[in-house]
């Protein structure tokens, strides 16, 4: 919640950009990294969660970020190898236990449309149909398992 007490905390003015990270931001994630490279860590992952934030093309990345081929392979890595994941993970515990609760949920809700999309065989079956009708050029094409008995 937003109050006068915790609104300066998440202030960001100081900042080149609003996704730019802060030095505390920095410290937390700066241990999941792979080793120092020839451009500036920090500002890569700065590119990185400007595109993210922002949703524009890479090509579009401002000038005072390294070079967006840099800034891409350098995603495109961090993915590959699941260090955002690890990331994602570490931080989401973290929060968890500042807010006094357990590190990993105990619980799970599952709404009904999940579950209706299940009873159908997920998304596989569902891609293959769709695939098969267009190749036969926009026939109604329906599995026999997946029509209704009336």
């Amino acid at each position: 919640m937003w109050t006068k007490d915790n609104r300066a905390k998440y202030e960001r003015t100081g900042l080149r950009y609003p996704s730019d990270l802060t030095d505390e931001e920095w410290a937390l994630i700066e241990p999941f990294l792979p080793p120092p490279r020839r451009v500036d860590r920090r500002s890569l992952v700065d590119g990185v969660l400007y595109v993210l934030t922002t949703g524009c093309q890479w090509r579009q990345l401002p000038k005072d970020f390294p070079p967006r081929t840099t800034t891409h392979d350098y995603f495109v890595e961090l993915h590959a190898y699941g260090i955002l994941t690890k990331i994602h993970h570490e931080l989401y515990e973290k929060a968890r236990t500042i807010a006094g609760r357990a590190q990993t949920p105990t619980l799970a809700i599952v709404d009904s449309q999940s579950v209706k999309s299940a009873e159908k065989g997920g998304t596989a079956l569902i891609r293959l149909d769709m695939t098969q009708a267009r190749k036969l050029k926009g026939r109604n094409v329906m599995r026999p398992w997946t029509r209704s008995a009336s």
